[in-house]
């Protein structure tokens, strides 16, 4: 048995997928790219703009289903530019200060919309 998450408040799916799916306890969030909920549109182009914008809609996602960004147990980061890593990490250990989830980061080719930032999650309702 499976769950869909949705939030308001985060951006609508750019595909088909859902925000978030919870199974078991689990709570699967896809990937999120610093997009503005209410424009559509990416809040920057600087690297630690769209990191906070990404984790803010996780956030949304994840209020969604009533959890929070300390829910988190492991995320992946994907990046267009690992040299953009220092500063991206840095905004996300700030939102992270105590217990931060596992964590890959990855360097990819390109991102929708152009984004520089990617961060999926998943998280564990206790």
């Amino acid at each position: 048995m499976k769950d869909i998450i949705s939030s308001k408040d985060a951006p609508i799916p750019l595909g088909a997928y859902s925000q978030a799916v919870e199974a078991r306890g689990l709570v699967f969030c896809s990937g999120q790219i610093g997009i503005d909920p209410r424009s559509g549109k990416l809040v920057s182009e600087i690297p630690e703009e769209q990191t906070e914008q990404c984790l803010s809609n996780l956030e949304a996602v994840l209020r969604g289903a009533e959890l929070s960004l300390e829910s988190i147990v492991r995320t992946t980061i994907y990046l267009t530019d690992m040299d953009d890593f220092q500063s991206v990490d840095g905004v996300y250990s700030r939102r992270f200060k105590n217990r931060a989830p596992a964590r890959v980061a990855i360097g990819v080719t390109s991102l929708p919309k152009g984004a520089r930032v990617e961060i999926d999650a998943i998280a564990v309702r206790e």
